[in-house]
């Protein structure tokens, strides 16, 4: 009915292999604004540049080597740094540059493909929970402002929602946080988001996306559901189901 759909995820939606999944609905027009925590932005641009994710952290801990491959760090934070010098949000920034290097894994790059559809992807950081953090090229101020600008893109998306739906996938804290705050500064301005759909898939039935996701936004009229199973079984059928009744 032409009304938004927008999808909050976390790091192990990628880590699991379904950004092939994701992308699809993009290109099938079904997703209308994507947003990852920091961590998601990376195991991102590490496929798209090596084509694989993640390291054994008990492994590399001890000896310091934890999160210090130095290739998907430069890229993020530099490309946050320039974009912040063109007011480009996170997500656009790292997404052109993905483009614009032609990284050998670009067509399993949620960042790349939103850039080339020109779909909002927001990137919602928490300074110092991520290892690009620890890389003398981070700069916390043009991240800072680089995810800020991501914040206020995703809370006018978040402003126009009313009769579509809010997913959240595999986040915890992160997004069910942020998008909490977006509706609350949207009703502020007087568009509080009504009639919403809001979904919650994990495998795992966590306080914050249950209260914040589920619940809270769907008081003035709406539905929230909780969906609990692993996400490389949950969210493929949920897709499946979707491009079928289309």
């Amino acid at each position: 009915h032409g009304k938004p759909v927008l999808l909050g995820m976390g790091a192990h939606v990628i880590k699991v292999g379904l950004s092939p999944l994701i992308i699809d609905l993009m290109q099938r027009g079904l997703l209308s604004c994507v947003a990852l925590n920091g961590a998601g932005a990376i195991h991102d641009v590490e496929i798209a540049l090596a084509g694989k994710t993640s390291e054994d952290v008990a492994a590399s801990l001890a000896s310091g080597r934890f999160g210090m491959a130095a290739e998907a760090a430069e890229l993020i934070n530099r490309a946050a740094a320039g974009g912040v010098l063109e007011n480009k949000g996170m997500g656009r920034a790292i997404g052109e540059a993905l483009l614009a290097r032609r990284a050998p894994f670009n067509k399993m790059s949620i960042l790349a493909a939103a850039s080339r559809l020109d779909i909002p992807c927001t990137i919602h950081v928490s300074i110092g929970s991520d290892t690009i953090h620890m890389h003398p090229t981070f700069d916390g101020a043009a991240t800072g402002k680089a995810s800020h600008n991501d914040f206020i893109t995703f809370a006018a998306e978040v402003r126009r929602l009313s009769g579509g739906v809010y997913i959240n996938i595999g986040s915890a804290v992160v997004l069910p946080e942020v998008f909490l705050k977006a509706f609350s500064r949207s009703a502020n301005l007087g568009k509080a988001p009504r009639n919403l759909t809001t979904v919650n898939m994990d495998f795992i039935r966590h306080y914050r996306p249950s209260v914040n996701v589920v619940e809270r936004p769907t008081r003035l009229r709406g539905k929230g559901f909780n969906l609990i199973g692993h996400h490389e079984i949950m969210l493929p059928l949920l897709a499946a189901a979707i491009i079928e009744e289309l």
